[in-house]
């Protein structure tokens, strides 16, 4: 384990070594010259003693005087805890370099910037909107950016009960129309920026497809109403025959400014906003939000809580892994019949959400300090059946159908290969990350909860394939069900409803500050990047998402594969689009 992190050895290490990249510290992260931000990037990087080689979030905050762009960054050899760097940028004409250089990460979260808040990278090599379509006016995570039903700054709003008053949303609309189109925008000849497909010289693949054989390539858009697509996702392929030689993906269909929402709301407004993230794994969203307002604040949960939240988070990651089965089945064209058997499990464990929160998806369970409420009698006794006796029986029918089965293997063995340093180089997190080789799961890497308390190992193969990531999830539900096992054994030991380790509030005022909380859920690295001013209300509050960032080495994993294994390789990934556009 890397002991805590040193922020002024490593400034002075990296002042020494880059002259001029450090611009000062403060409490939470080393400033950096924007200047030299590329070549202090790669010194962390390559430097053997530090090898801050993952880029785990990239984000920005708009403060009255500049913007900053801040980068947290940690090292998948030592692992540990997240350094941040800070540098700034012009309020009047926001640029600084990209890091795509040194991490191909950065390239999703960059272009997010500059949609949400109009900071420019210099060096980007695809710098356009990824969440709003390119007509869109304006930057909506600016804090002078005002929607068409604008009210107030921060909830409660005082149009609420009882003081609040009737008016129709209607004639708040600052637009008449609703939209607020671009000063030049001609409605007759206005056409977006044209997408960018990168059709780059791919002769040599060429070669090795259709030897001898001269090809027009053509564009083929697959979603967003393509089955695997889930509806609100597309992908844009260039094909040469059946080969796909280039692959955009095109998100922001489900996009509704979750972080403009989130600092308008009170810190603990946002909890039930998580669980319309990863819609299938709520209770390991509110973990993670949970986590990162814990730490800004420095309250401790009671032991109990701490031990009823495990138990929910490793439910929720064997039923999300089992519902990833079924997904890339029906994905590979296997009849419906195995989806239904996966989700089959997944609805034992929802009646135990459903018991203790009130809810079957949108639990909204976790507190600040705790829980919403104690477990009900009946849910020990049935968990630890479940656990004890049906999962593990189905997990081994699942093996037995699955693991072995030919045409799973033909389909997935050597497709959508994602090599080791790949993975890390493009902050690919969960599952696709320990595919390839990468033993990194927080929970190890950077234990947070009571994780340090149990047994279990870290699932990780080396193939880095498809077939790979399958084997990854069901090896970590049986470690789940591990942790399961000592979790409802030590539970015995804490006092029932010892729950919450605060007073109930509605309101929090955390002091001033910043923090970054990250757990591991099913899908990979969850995120909250979160900057207080005291006040009740967030000034910042940034969601690091795992589907949206496992989704920027798709095209590597696709080029020279066929448009049939695309379906396959994109369910690989396992994403929910809640999470990706937010």
């Amino acid at each position: 384990m890397m002991p805590s992190i040193d922020k002024s050895a490593i400034a002075a290490k990296l002042n020494e070594a880059v002259p001029g990249a450090v611009m000062g510290e403060d409490a939470a992260a080393i400033l950096i010259n924007p200047d030299r931000l590329v070549e202090a990037c790669l010194f962390l990087r390559d430097n053997p003693e530090l090898r801050f080689d993952y880029l785990s979030n990239l984000t920005s905050v708009d403060y009255p005087d500049h913007f900053e762009v801040v980068y947290n960054i940690t090292s998948t050899t030592f692992q540990g805890d997240t350094l941040t760097l800070k540098t700034p940028a012009d309020k009047a004409d926001p640029e600084v370099p990209s890091v795509v250089p040194v991490w191909l990460g950065a390239n999703f979260q960059e272009r997010e910037v500059w949609d949400l808040m109009g900071i420019r990278f210099k060096g980007h090599p695809n710098l356009k909107r990824i969440l709003l379509w390119e007509g869109f006016y304006g930057h909506p995570l600016r804090k002078d950016w005002k929607e068409a039903y604008y009210e107030e700054p921060v909830k409660p709003f005082s149009s609420r009960w009882p003081e609040g008053h009737y008016q129709r949303a209607e004639d708040r609309a600052r637009f008449g129309d609703n939209v607020n189109y671009p000063p030049d925008w001609d409605p007759e000849t206005f056409q977006p920026v044209p997408d960018n497909v990168r059709l780059v010289d791919y002769a040599e693949l060429r070669e090795e497809v259709t030897p001898g054989l001269v090809t027009q390539p053509f564009i083929v858009n697959m979603g967003p109403q393509h089955p695997s697509t889930h509806g609100v996702f597309r992908m844009r392929l260039v094909l040469d025959g059946e080969t796909v030689v280039a692959l955009e993906p095109i998100m922001g269909y489900m996009h509704r400014n979750h972080e403009k929402i989130g600092e308008r709301n009170a810190y603990i407004q946002n909890m039930p906003y998580t669980d319309r993230l990863d819609y299938v794994t709520s209770m390991a969203n509110n973990l993670s939000y949970a986590v990162a307002v814990e730490k800004l604040t420095g309250i401790k949960p009671t032991e109990r809580a701490e031990y009823i939240r495990v138990i929910m988070v490793e439910l929720t990651r064997v039923m999300s892994h089992l519902a990833s089965f079924g997904f890339l089945l029906n994905d590979l064209g296997a009849f419906f019949t195995p989806f239904l058997y996966a989700l089959e499990e997944r609805e034992f464990i929802l009646d135990l959400f459903e018991m203790t929160s009130g809810s079957r998806m949108m639990c909204n369970y976790m507190r600040f300090g705790g829980v919403a409420r104690d477990l009900p009698p009946e849910f020990l006794p049935m968990a630890r059946d479940l656990v004890h006796n049906r999962l593990p029986r189905k997990v081994d029918e699942f093996d037995a159908l699955l693991t072995n089965n030919e045409i799973i293997k033909v389909r997935c063995q050597g497709v959508g290969v994602l090599p080791h340093e790949t993975a890390i180089n493009y902050s690919a997190s969960g599952p696709v990350l320990r595919a390839s080789g990468v033993t990194y799961d927080l929970r190890r890497a950077d234990p947070y909860s009571i994780y340090d308390r149990f047994d279990f190992k870290v699932i990780s193969y080396p193939e880095g394939d498809t077939y790979a990531r399958y084997l990854v999830r069901l090896g970590e539900i049986r470690q789940s069900l591990r942790i399961l096992e000592q979790a409802l054994k030590q539970i015995d030991d804490t006092a029932p409803g010892d729950i919450l380790s605060v007073k109930k509030a509605w309101q929090i005022k955390p002091p001033k500050g910043e923090v970054y909380g990250r757990t591991e859920t099913p899908k990979g690295e969850l995120g909250f990047y979160i900057v207080s001013d005291g006040s009740p209300n967030p000034y910042r509050y940034h969601v690091r998402s795992p589907s949206f960032i496992n989704l920027t080495p798709l095209e590597a994993m696709c080029k020279g594969h066929k448009v049939a294994d695309v379906v396959a390789i994109l369910g690989s990934i396992d994403i929910t689009m809640g999470e990706v556009d937010r």
